[in-house]
C-alpha cells in the first residue's frame, strides 16, 4: 500500500467528496493514469489555515495501485514527506478486541480495578481479552443516571458528591467534549481510537488530526463499552467506593468497598489497578495514610474564556468563515510571562458551553464542554497559569489539594452557591470589578454573576492573566476582545499529586498499579487510556 501525504484538496469539493475524488487526487499527485489507482481512502485530513487566503483541506491518503508490485517503486520517486510504502501487516489497524494477547494467570484471583474514566475502562478490557475476568468498582453512576445527576446540578444547585462530571462512568472525559487529541506516538493510540469507533464513535475519528467525539456520542459509546467488556466476562458494580486496602508484607490482597447504602465488605485480591482519576481526595488521603509513595506535582489554575464561536471562526479563517464543510475553528495558543509560568489554553471547546465541574459541597470548579456538532453560539477554552509545589504553602504531599480547595470555597461563598464568578476582559485588565456583562452571553448553568476575579484566584495567577491576554490577542484577533467573558475558577486542570511508581507501573506496594490522570501519569482521554491498555497487557 501507499501512503501519500501532503494531497491539498480545496474547500469546494469538500461537499462531494467520495473515492473518485481521492483516486483522481491520488493519481495527480503520483502523475500516473487515474485507471492505475485501485482504490483511496483518507487516513488523515486537516484543515490547513496558515494563509487565510487559500484555506484548504490537507489530506493523507491510503492508494491500492492496479499492480502492487509498482507500489514501491512509485514511493522510491518521491520524498520520504510526500509518499511511503506500507506493509499490508503495518497498515491494519485493531482494536482492543482483535488483540493476540498472552492469557492471564489462570490461578490468580481476578484483578480489581478501581475507576471507570478512561484508564480504567481500557485497563479492564485488556485485562477480559487476556480472560481474566476483571472486576470492576465506579463510586459513580452508569452514564444514564449520571446525567440525571448533572442535569439537578444545573437546574436546581443539587450536587451528588458521587455521581457529577467528574465522577461516574466514562470519568471527567465523558462530559467536557470527548476530545481525542493526543501527543503520544505509541501505536496503542491507534488500537484506542479503533475500539471506540467499533463501539460506536464516528468514524471521523480514525482520519481526523485533531479527533473529538462529543459529550452527546460519548455517552452511548460508554454504553456499549460496558456490554462488550460484561460479554468478556468482566463485572462491573457501580456505586461502589473503595475505602482501603488489605495489606500483607508489602503486597495488597484485597480491597475494602462501600456501597452507596452504606454496606462494607471486602474482595481478595493480588492486584489493583487504580484509576481514580485527578480528583479523588478522598482517596489520595487514606492512601496516604497507607504509606503509598506520592509527591506534590505542578498543575494549572485559572479561569474559562468565553467568546462567540462566529469570532474565533473569523479569526481562524478569514473570509473562508462560514464555508461548508469547515469546521468550527479551533485555537490552542501560549505564552511566556516574565515569571516563567506562562500561560496556555486547554481543552477548548469550540460550539460549546461553560459547566459545573464541582465534586465537593460548597467548592466551585468549572470545565467546559460540546456535543458532537459543536452547533453552540460560544466557543470555550481553559486559560490557565502554572502553579508549582512552592505555592502550595506546605511541603505536604496533598498540599496542592488543599489549594485547590481554598480557591474553590471562595468561589462558592462569592456566589453564595453554583452561581459563577464572571468577569469582562476590558474590566479584568483594568482591574475593575465588572458590574454587567456585554454583548457576550455566558453560557454556563445555573448562570453567572459580575464580580472581580482577583477575589478568589491567586495574585500570580491573576497578574499572570493580564500579562497574557494582551500577547494572546496579538496571535489570534478578538482573543482580548473587551467583552469577552471570564469564569472562575478552573481548578483541576490535573491531578497536583503523583502516585510514584516503577517502570511496570507498580507502586512500591506490590499488587498495586496507579493509572491515568489520577496517578499523574497522563493528561487526557486517550493517553489516560492508552496508560491503562498498557498496564492489563503488561500484567
Amino acid at each position: 500500500m501507499l501512503r501519500l501525504h501532503q494531497i491539498r484538496m480545496p474547500l469546494q469539493d469538500a461537499a462531494d467528496s467520495d473515492e473518485a475524488l481521492y483516486r483522481r487526487l491520488a493519481a495527480g499527485q503520483m502523475r500516473v493514469p487515474e485507471g492505475d489507482v485501485l482504490s483511496a481512502q483518507v487516513s488523515r485530513r486537516s484543515v490547513d489555515a496558515r494563509d487565510q487566503g487559500d484555506v484548504h483541506f490537507t489530506l493523507t491518503l491510503d492508494v491500492r495501485m492496479a499492480s502492487p508490485k509498482s507500489e514501491k517503486a512509485l514511493a522510491a520517486k518521491f520524498k520520504p514527506n510526500q509518499a511511503a510504502y506500507v506493509p499490508d501487516e503495518e497498515a491494519q489497524a485493531h482494536s482492543v478486541f482483535a488483540l493476540n494477547a498472552p492469557p492471564y494467570g489462570a490461578s490468580r484471583p481476578r484483578p480489581v480495578v478501581v475507576g471507570a474514566g478512561p484508564a480504567g475502562l481500557f485497563c479492564a478490557l485488556g485485562l477480559a481479552v487476556r480472560g481474566a475476568k476483571p472486576l470492576l468498582l465506579e463510586r459513580g453512576k452508569p452514564v444514564e443516571t449520571r446525567t440525571l445527576d448533572i442535569a439537578a446540578l444545573e437546574k436546581s444547585g443539587m450536587l451528588n458528591p458521587e455521581s457529577n462530571v467528574l465522577f461516574g462512568e466514562g470519568g471527567a472525559g465523558a462530559y467536557s467534549d470527548g476530545k481525542l487529541t493526543c501527543g503520544l506516538s505509541d501505536p496503542a493510540v491507534r488500537i484506542i481510537l479503533q475500539t471506540l469507533a467499533e463501539c460506536g464513535a464516528p468514524q471521523d475519528i480514525l482520519v481526523s488530526v485533531r479527533p473529538h467525539i462529543g459529550t452527546d456520542v460519548l455517552r452511548q459509546v460508554l454504553v456499549q463499552i460496558r456490554k462488550r467488556l460484561l460479554a468478556l466476562g468482566g463485572e462491573i458494580l457501580f456505586e461502589h467506593k473503595v475505602t482501603g486496602l488489605t495489606v500483607q508484607n508489602g503486597q495488597v490482597t484485597g480491597v475494602q468497598v462501600v456501597t452507596a447504602s452504606g454496606a462494607s465488605w471486602a474482595v481478595a485480591t493480588d492486584a489493583v489497578y487504580l484509576a481514580i482519576g485527578h480528583s479523588a481526595r478522598d482517596t489520595y488521603a487514606w492512601l496516604r495514610k497507607l504509606g503509598v509513595p506520592m509527591c506534590p506535582k505542578p498543575f494549572a489554575m485559572g479561569v474559562r474564556v468565553e467568546h462567540p464561536q462566529s469570532l474565533i471562526d473569523r479569526a481562524q479563517y478569514g473570509k473562508a468563515a462560514g464555508t461548508a464543510g469547515l469546521p468550527p475553528a479551533e485555537y490552542k495558543l501560549n505564552v511566556l510571562t516574565p515569571d516563567g509560568r506562562g500561560a496556555y489554553t486547554f481543552c477548548m471547546c469550540p460550539g460549546g458551553r461553560v459547566i459545573n465541574a464541582s465534586s465537593e459541597p460548597e467548592r466551585l470548579n468549572l470545565n467546559g464542554m460540546s456535543l458532537h456538532s459543536r452547533c453552540g453560539e460560544n466557543a470555550n477554552s481553559a486559560l490557565l497559569v502554572g502553579v508549582r509545589p512552592e505555592d502550595f504553602g506546605s511541603d505536604d504531599p496533598l498540599a496542592g489539594i488543599e489549594l485547590q480547595r481554598r480557591v474553590e470555597n471562595v468561589a462558592f461563598r462569592m456566589g453564595g452557591g453554583y452561581l459563577a464568578p464572571c468577569q469582562r476582559i476590558e474590566d479584568f485588565l483594568q482591574k475593575r470589578p465588572s458590574t454587567a456583562l456585554g454583548s457576550i452571553h455566558a453560557s454556563y448553568r445555573p448562570g453567572v454573576f459580575p464580580a472581580d476575579l482577583s477575589a478568589c484566584l491567586p495574585d500570580f495567577i491573576t497578574d499572570n492573566l493580564r500579562l497574557a491576554l494582551p500577547l494572546l490577542g496579538r496571535r489570534l484577533t478578538g482573543f482580548d476582545n473587551p467583552d469577552a467573558l471570564l469564569t472562575a475558577p478552573e481548578t483541576r486542570s490535573s491531578s497536583p499529586v503523583r502516585l510514584l511508581r516503577d517502570e511496570k507501573r507498580q507502586s512500591a506496594l506490590r499488587g498495586l498499579y496507579p493509572l491515568g490522570e489520577g496517578a499523574g501519569y497522563a493528561g487526557g482521554i486517550v493517553s489516560a487510556a492508552v496508560d491503562g491498555l498498557h498496564a492489563a497487557l503488561d500484567a
